[in-house]
């Protein structure tokens, strides 16, 4: 070996190490950036998703209209506040009937009514 090679063997030992921290550095800044890609995709389809689905039947107390008869009474069961303490916070609760009586929100299409098509 000539007389430069001892000079390339920490060269290399210590440029590696140099080296090896820009790699390790990259792949981790890499990653970072793929896993915001891929989280920022799951979003968009999960907006899509929501954007696509129809309205849901929600009266204002927060039940379906699967809850209410055709009158609008709701027959979904609540807790009920029943005791409170000092700071008019809720102690004790009770189940009760929920005591809403209209339905709103966007009127399903079931109960449109269509004309039927006759043909004379």
């Amino acid at each position: 070996m000539g007389g430069w090679a001892w000079m390339l063997i920490p060269g290399v030992i210590f440029g590696g190490g140099w080296i090896s921290e820009n790699v390790r550095s990259a792949l981790k800044t890499r990653h970072k950036r793929k896993l915001e890609l891929h989280l920022a995709a799951e979003r968009r389809q999960l907006a899509l998703d929501a954007a696509s689905r129809p309205p849901e039947p929600v009266c204002g107390c927060t039940h379906h209209l699967a809850k209410h008869d055709r009158q609008g009474k709701c027959h979904e069961m609540v807790e009920a506040p029943t005791a409170w303490d000092a700071e008019r916070k809720p102690l004790q609760y009770e189940a009760r009937r929920c005591n809403c009586q209209q339905y709103i929100g966007p009127e399903p299409l079931g109960t449109v009514f269509a004309a039927e098509i006759v043909d004379l």
